[in-house]
C-alpha cells in the first residue's frame, strides 16, 4: 500500500527553439519518455521560447487555455500517463496575452495561472495576470502554481503556502543568477517543498546586443531549505525526486515555534 505522504516530483530543463512549437512540443514529449513521476513541472513559455518582440508577436505564438495545441499535448501524455503536469505557455484570451501556466491531470485540464509579476521586456509582450492565486489539488499532494520572478515577491510564496501548499511548481526562464538560492528562503520561510523547472540555451532577437543567458540549475527544494537535487546550467534533463509531504505539512520548528501561528500580523504594514 502506497504510502499517501509519498509524492515524486520531475521537472524538464529543455532548449526550445524559438516559434518552433510543435518541434519543441515533439523534444519534450521525448524527454519525458520513460520518466515516471506523480507530478512533471516544465519552464515558463517551454513551447515557444521566450523572447518576444512585442504584444502583436507574443499574441501570434499564445494559445487557448484549455483549448490550444500545447493543452491538448498535455493533457493527452497526462492520461496516458496518469500524471499530473504544470507548464508555462501563452495564453491567448480575447485579445488579450497572459504568461501563464496550465495544469493538467489524468482525467483531463484542471485549471490555469497567470503570471503576476512580469519582468523587464515582458511588460511590452504580455499583461499582467488577473487571476488569484490557487492551490491544486493534484493525487493527494496540494500544489501552488507561480512563475519565474514571481519568486521575487516573497508574499507570492506565503501566500500559497497559507492556503495550504505542500508544494509550489515554479516554472522559469532564469537569467537572475540568484534565484536558485533565493528559492531556499522561499521554503524556508514557508516550510514548503519547491520544484523549479528552468530552460537552457540563449536567446538573442531584439537586436541590442543583450543576449539572455538561460542558467538551467532546474532544482528541487525541501522545506529545511536542503537541496535534493540541482541540474546542470547547460544540459537539457529530466530528474525525478521522491518527496516526503508530511514534511511541508508540519509548520512546527520545535516544540515552541509555529512558523504560521508565530506571525505577527497586527504589526505588520498593511496597505490601505
Amino acid at each position: 500500500m502506497k504510502n499517501k505522504d509519498l509524492f515524486r516530483v520531475g521537472f524538464v530543463q529543455n532548449n526550445p527553439v524559438f516559434a518552433e512549437v510543435q518541434k519543441n512540443l515533439g523534444r519534450v514529449e521525448s524527454l519525458l519518455a520513460g520518466h515516471d513521476a506523480d507530478l512533471f513541472v516544465l519552464p515558463e513559455l517551454f513551447a515557444t521560447g521566450y523572447q518576444f518582440k512585442d504584444m502583436d508577436e507574443s499574441r501570434s505564438l499564445a494559445e487557448l487555455v484549455p483549448g490550444g495545441v500545447t493543452t491538448s499535448m498535455l493533457t493527452s501524455i497526462s492520461k496516458n500517463t496518469n500524471t499530473f503536469i504544470v507548464a508555462g505557455l501563452a495564453e491567448i484570451d480575447g485579445d488579450k496575452v497572459y504568461n501563464s501556466a496550465v495544469v493538467t491531470g489524468p482525467d483531463g485540464y484542471i485549471g490555469k495561472y497567470r503570471k503576476l509579476h512580469l519582468f523587464d521586456t515582458e511588460k511590452a509582450c504580455f499583461l499582467p495576470g488577473d487571476l488569484p492565486l490557487q492551490v491544486f489539488d493534484i493525487g493527494g499532494a496540494k500544489a501552488g502554481v507561480m512563475i519565474c520572478f514571481d519568486w521575487r515577491f516573497p508574499e507570492t510564496a506565503r501566500t500559497l503556502a497559507l492556503m495550504g501548499a505542500d508544494l509550489i511548481a515554479h516554472p522559469s526562464n532564469l537569467v537572475l543568477t540568484h534565484c536558485p538560492q533565493a528559492m531556499i528562503t522561499r521554503c524556508l520561510e514557508n516550510r514548503i517543498f519547491a520544484v523549479t523547472a528552468d530552460r537552457v540555451g540563449m536567446e538573442n532577437r531584439l537586436g541590442n546586443n543583450e543576449p539572455l543567458n538561460f542558467m538551467g540549475q532546474s532544482q528541487v527544494i525541501d522545506p529545511n531549505g536542503n537541496i535534493l537535487y540541482r541540474a546542470s546550467m547547460k544540459d537539457e534533463e529530466v530528474h525525478v525526486v521522491q518527496l516526503d509531504l508530511s514534511m511541508a505539512r508540519d509548520k512546527c520548528l520545535n516544540q515552541q515555534n509555529h512558523i504560521f501561528k508565530d506571525r505577527r500580523t497586527n504589526h505588520y504594514y498593511q496597505e490601505s
